[in-house]
């Protein structure tokens, strides 16, 4: 089967006045028709700039994607032209970003902005957008649809304007659906209505996801596969059962013990990841994490690892195999 999208030895540099941050160092993935894919690690670690140059959307400069191709339905995005990307992008592969308020146009109206969206890529008339926003709305739980299209931003809640930004994410039913940290801004409650909107979508619509979070615990029951990101590199690859029932990177397994659990005791401390990330700026030679990491080898400050798989789904870019070596982290009671 011909995946969906294909994304390989993907390299992101910013020439800025400090150096040259490597923000992205090589990354491969790939994404089947209807597949949800999650993409984990701490800020900074190339996370969103990896999508975002998969999108043709950093700044260039000082952005710059230095190698790598991003095969969608057998098409080169990186070689694609203005026009012929700016068709992909909202029709084909539609992307909702963390924080909505400075997303949507705060002088445009609701229903103006999303119906723009349908008009652009679908040729309709602004009637027709207009009836299509309406059902959009409501799919994403908008109550009283028809009488919010007048209305600005400011006059949505953050949960409202975020489903909103989703309604504009979904209007030209896109077959690959990428949430940048859509819930960071928005309180426990709300985060979990909008995790299960997108899931419910999904399941509706047959859409691919690609949901890029800080947070293990929200794509726990979310993604079928997972991608641990560090310092630019993938540290380890597999299904969301691998990962959280047997996570072997000592990256992966310090961010499930930081997570707090309903099966822990109230009186014991959540777990820490001592120290700071590297300087982007200037890379060890060795492994990214090395410095911080609690078994490591004198190998892993010498020779950064390549991702090697360790089952048939399931790859790690680590000297040592942490299997057995850990305490009870497995499950996902998280």
């Amino acid at each position: 089967m011909i995946p969906l999208l294909q994304v390989q030895d993907l390299t992101v540099r910013f020439d800025v006045l400090d150096g040259l941050v490597h923000a992205v160092n090589g990354i491969s993935y790939t994404l089947n028709e209807g597949e949800t894919l999650g993409i984990v690690g701490e800020s900074g670690c190339g996370k969103s700039v990896s999508v975002l140059s998969m999108m043709r959307l950093i700044p260039q400069p000082p952005g710059k994607i230095v190698a790598g191709q991003v095969f969608y339905r057998g098409r080169d995005l990186l070689d694609l032209d203005d026009a012929e990307m700016q068709h992909v992008r909202g029709k084909e592969i539609a992307m909702v970003f963390q924080d909505p308020m400075t997303c949507l146009n705060p002088v445009l109206t609701i229903g103006r902005q999303i119906s723009e969206a349908i008009v652009v890529h679908t040729g309709a008339t602004w009637e027709q957008g207009r009836r299509q926003t309406v059902r959009l709305l409501e799919m994403v739980g908008i109550p009283q649809a028809a009488d919010r299209l007048g209305d600005y931003p400011h006059q949505f809640s953050g949960g409202m304007r975020q489903r909103a930004m989703i309604a504009m994410a979904l209007a030209c039913s896109p077959s690959i659906f990428i949430a940048d940290e859509p819930t960071t801004a928005l309180d426990v409650t709300i985060q979990a209505q909008v995790i299960e909107l997108v899931k419910s979508l999904r399941d509706r619509l047959g859409m691919a996801v690609i949901w890029i979070t800080h947070d293990l615990g929200v794509i726990a029951g979310l993604a079928e596969k997972v991608i641990v990101m560090y310092a630019g590199f993938i540290v380890e690859r597999g299904s969301v059962d691998d990962i959280y029932g047997d996570p072997r990177h000592p990256y992966t397994l310090a961010l499930l013990k930081s997570l707090p659990r309903v099966d822990r005791s109230s009186h014991e401390p959540l777990a820490t990841i001592g120290g700071m990330p590297p300087d982007l700026l200037g890379l060890p030679a060795g492994c990214p994490f090395a410095v911080r990491c609690d078994y490591r080898v004198e190998q892993c400050l010498q020779e950064n690892p390549r991702l090697r798989p360790i089952l048939a789904s399931h790859e790690i870019a680590c000297w040592v195999d942490v299997a057995g070596r850990h305490g009870p982290v497995t499950g996902r009671a998280i």
